[in-house]
């Protein structure tokens, strides 16, 4: 079933999100590669792809896992949340409807 992961950023995450992205890149890139990741990406503070130092306010990961507690699981694991760069992690079962 898929699930999505929504976290929601500390103010002024940038420099913990930096610090450990190489790993949480890393983790994104074994669902993919497993078929399981079905979107993933940050939310920009301001209206720009690329917000430079004013940073992301959260991200959205949708993915299949086998259960709600292994999503969890999982997105316990972020390095994000461990470096104190997420403030909150919400997970919940997702429909794909479109596309």
């Amino acid at each position: 079933m898929l699930y999505a992961i929504i976290s929601q950023d500390v103010e002024n995450s940038l420099k913990k999100r930096m610090a450990v992205r190489p790993a949480h890149i890393k983790r994104l890139q074994m669902l993919k590669h497993e078929g399981r990741l079905i979107l993933a990406g940050p939310y920009p503070a301001v209206d720009n792809n690329e917000p430079g130092e004013a940073g992301f306010t959260g991200s959205l990961v949708v993915a299949e896992f086998d259960c709600l507690k292994d999503a969890q699981n999982w997105a316990n694991a972020d390095p994000y949340l461990a470096s104190g760069a997420y403030e909150s992690v919400i997970v919940k079962p997702f429909k794909k409807v479109l596309p």
